[in-house]
């Protein structure tokens, strides 16, 4: 979840009234955000252990922290939650968000080159004319951008942004790749001028920017956006070029975003342009520009589109716990940024503004009713259906049993879901032909192959990792493991078993014996009867031979018991006999 700082002093400004800390609190609480943390830019110096003269001279005015929504963009900075807040206490109108389309002479453009399709294929593009920059507003631009990285782009994996002081340079722009030695440019904040290999080098160790050198580095061509003089704006998405840098004085920005993921990079674009519109001489608009992609289509951005959906308002209602008409509903939707109109059907026409990327269905839009209405106003009843609950048998059968096991003297472990295909089967001397399994398609490494098919092999492993115990160890588990079944509707099936092993200078198979018969005992299964249980020698690879037996109830196996095998704990270097039982807790319930 992003935390952003805003100036309470600021925010006041915006919304033209002074709140108390503690009126703050609750307002963002009701709006379904979090006030952090209160403190002051003197206070974060000093935290920083900067010394104290590096705090004399800065201001000591409040600064809030707050928590967004990771799916909120449009509140991390103080335009975009000014806004929010204001529409909230119905201190504003909603603001209609409108492309321009400049004059044809005036069109920026980017053509893309095929160069670029295997490495980042799309750009996007947009103009905020005429723009009036504060020391504030300023730091806001900067920071929303970095806020953005962070979040919707996946520091920069999916979207890399680039401001530029429009008037220093000439369109139309080219958006290629080229090797690095043909690429020289002198970097933002730089004294002169690199080829791309350097700049990979120079910002190696960067303490920001070190980072996002490995998304390109390794590539034989580097992306770079360059203007019809050939000057280079950027090299996403590592670094801009210092000649079209943006600054107060700047009164014209293009804004270009690249991108792996064209939707992510319109969300971004739409997100700058509405969020800082407000500072353009027209307000709440951004002018257009035209992309020409490889296979030469073109595309102007930014949309802005509006999208409208329709709910029923009794269906809202019902489902937050409220008795609200259409009307009622609709008003609540615009404190939250939502035009909405009521038909005489009771359905609610609903505007999703290019600021709420976030409204994806229609319970997005009920829980924006839901914030409106305040959660704590909805009352609080019992269902009009029975609703006598009770714990799953299962469940509470597991519960019980780690009780029962853990009084015996085991300790519990939590191993991985996951194993490799050798834990599963060649350790635990099993043929992989004869055993199925479900295979992970894509694993992240050779450790995560299969889903496992016994819990031995994790134990065993948590054995070998901490030889350093004192003897005895002994260790179990109740977990779920996933066999293969055609019956089921999705080729397999989840099975709750329990795993002990004792692990000692000696077998010690009474150890775990004498836990099969507690677990027995407290399932009040009786030994020997005809519906108890009993052992029958059987042969196991994983254990040792004439050592091993299936535990069975009424003639059905529900599980194993014996001594491993001398090479299966080899394999997983473990250096002591171990006695195992591993039963099928289900098969019980």
């Amino acid at each position: 979840m992003p935390t952003i700082s805003v100036y309470r002093d600021d925010l006041s400004s915006y919304l033209e009234h002074d709140f108390t800390d503690d009126e703050y609190r609750q307002l963002l609480f009701d709006y379904g955000l979090e006030l952090d943390e209160i403190t002051s830019a003197k206070q974060l110096m000093s935290e920083g252990n900067e010394g104290e003269l590096a705090t004399d001279d800065i201001s000591d005015d409040v600064i809030y922290k707050i928590d967004i929504p990771a799916n909120r963009y449009d509140l991390l900075c103080l335009e975009g939650l000014g806004m929010a807040m204001k529409a909230f206490l119905h201190k504003t109108e909603i603001h209609n968000y409108c492309p321009v389309l400049p004059r044809e002479s005036d069109m920026q453009t980017i053509k893309v080159t095929p160069n670029v399709l295997q490495i980042r294929p799309y750009v996007v593009a947009a103009v905020l004319r005429n723009i009036t920059f504060t020391e504030k507003s300023y730091a806001s631009f900067i920071e929303l951008q970095e806020k953005l990285h962070n979040n919707l782009c996946r520091r920069r994996t999916l979207v890399a942004i680039g401001a530029h002081d429009l008037d220093t340079i000439r369109g139309p722009f080219t958006y290629d790749a080229k090797l690095p030695e043909e690429i020289c440019f002198k970097p933002l904040n730089q004294t002169k001028e690199y080829n791309g290999k350097e700049i990979m080098e120079l910002y190696a160790n960067h303490a920001q920017l070190k980072q996002y050198v490995p998304i390109i580095r390794d590539f034989e061509i580097y992306p770079v956006i360059s203007d019809s003089n050939g000057v280079v704006l950027s090299l996403p998405p590592i670094i801009n070029g210092d000649h079209s840098k943006i600054s107060l004085k700047t009164t014209n920005v293009f804004i270009e975003c690249t991108a792996t993921d064209l939707h992510k990079a319109q969300v971004v674009l739409e997100t700058l342009c509405c969020m800082f519109s407000v500072y353009c001489a027209e307000k709440y608009s951004a002018e257009q520009c035209t992309v020409i992609g490889a296979d030469g289509v073109q595309t102007t951005y930014p949309l802005l589109n509006y999208r409208t959906e329709k709910i029923s308002a009794e269906l809202a209602s019902d489902y937050i716990g409220i008795d609200n008409d259409s009307k009622n509903v609709a008003k609540l939707l615009c404190k939250m940024s939502l035009p909405s109109q009521a038909n005489e059907n009771n359905e609610i026409i609903v505007s999703i503004p290019p600021t709420r990327h976030d409204i994806i269905h229609a319970c997005d839009i009920y829980e924006d009713v839901a914030i409106a209405y305040g959660y704590n106003k909805i009352s609080k009843l019992l269902p009009s259906f029975m609703h006598i609950a009770d714990q799953f048998p299962l469940n509470q059968l597991t519960e019980m049993l780690r009780y029962t096991v853990a009084q015996a003297g085991f300790t519990e472990a939590l191993t991985f879901t996951l194993c490799s295909m050798d834990d599963a089967f060649s350790k635990l001397n099993k043929d992989l032909k004869k055993n199925a399994c479900v295979e992970i398609m894509n694993p992240k490494n050779s450790e995560f192959q299969v889903v496992r098919t016994s819990l031995l092999p994790g134990i065993l492993k948590t054995i070998a990792a901490n030889k350093q115990m004192p003897l005895p160890v002994k260790l179990f588990e109740i977990a779920d493991i996933l066999v293969i079944d055609q019956e089921e509707e999705v080729g397999v099936r989840n099975r709750r078993r329990m795993c002990a092993i004792n692990c000692n200078k000696n077998a010690g198979f009474e150890i775990v014996h004498g836990l099969l018969d507690k677990i027995m005992s407290s399932l009040e299964v009786q030994w020997g009867t005809e519906n108890g249980y009993q052992l029958r020698e059987t042969t196991d690879p994983t254990f040792f031979p004439g050592r091993c037996a299936k535990i069975v109830k009424a003639d059905f196996a529900v599980g194993t018991i014996g001594v491993l095998h001398p090479l299966v704990l080899q394999t997983f270097d473990i250096n002591y006999p171990c006695s195992a039982i591993e039963l099928d807790i289900d098969l019980f319930v």
